[in-house]
């Protein structure tokens, strides 16, 4: 299946650089997929799953968590600020801290709950006007701000301009991380990742090219 070629291109490609293997996670994206689409995912073993929206998540990963054990789920869209808390229940790992106001609501949450997920600030390493994220400029500031408030913050996201090469883009977010100490690279999707784990990506994000064109609507 689709599942096995991914991740055969994903080991062949941590020998190609000098990585580790099973360094690098498969993320498999399973928003607005259908229900038996996921489930054949799961059924031939993989565990990593990410969403864009927690009401979808909400309706889909509590069942399917009892039916699979080890799943993890890892949130990749943007998150509201009102439904930090919703988060905090559903997700292993948000990829999508990317403003003081979520980052310190996340930690009130974090400090009442007395656990938090793993953390990984976005940055917008484009400075694209229409997409989220923290400027390049301000990145250093604001993984301080985040540790400071005690969050577990383990590594930075970044998804590069559609008209631009991904390489240089993912270079930046792996120096911008070297800087700050941090060991958690989120970047690659279907059409680059190979490119992203000879930049050092820990984790990856594959949609399409697993589970088929997406089904809106």
């Amino acid at each position: 299946m689709a599942l096995n070629d991914i991740l055969s291109r994903i080991r062949s490609a941590e020998t190609a650089h000098d990585r580790a293997p099973g360094a690098v996670t498969l993320i498999a994206v399973s928003k607005v997929q259908p229900l038996d689409r996921v489930q054949a995912v799961l059924d031939a073993g993989h565990r990593v799953f990410g969403e864009n929206y927690v009401q979808e998540t909400a309706g889909k990963w509590p069942d399917l968590r009892a039916q699979y054990p080890g799943v993890a789920v890892h949130m990749i869209g943007p998150l509201q600020t009102n439904k930090a808390k919703q988060a905090l229940d559903l997700f292993d790992a948000i990829h999508t801290v990317d403003r003081p106001s979520l980052a310190e609501r996340l930690a009130r949450l974090a400090q009442a709950r007395g656990a938090c997920p793993d953390l990984f600030i976005q940055v917008n390493t484009g400075a694209e006007p229409q997409k989220a994220g923290v400027l390049p400029d301000d990145a250093d500031a604001f993984v301080a701000s985040c540790r400071a408030l005690d969050l577990p913050i383990r590594g930075l996201m970044c998804i590069p301009p559609e008209d631009q090469p991904s390489g240089p883009h993912f270079a930046q977010l792996a120096a911008m991380a070297a800087r700050n100490g941090l060991t958690g690279l989120s970047m690659g999707m279907s059409s680059d990742f190979e490119d992203a784990i000879a930049q050092g990506a820990t984790h990856v994000r594959v949609g399409s090219a697993i589970f088929g064109a997406r089904v809106y609507g």
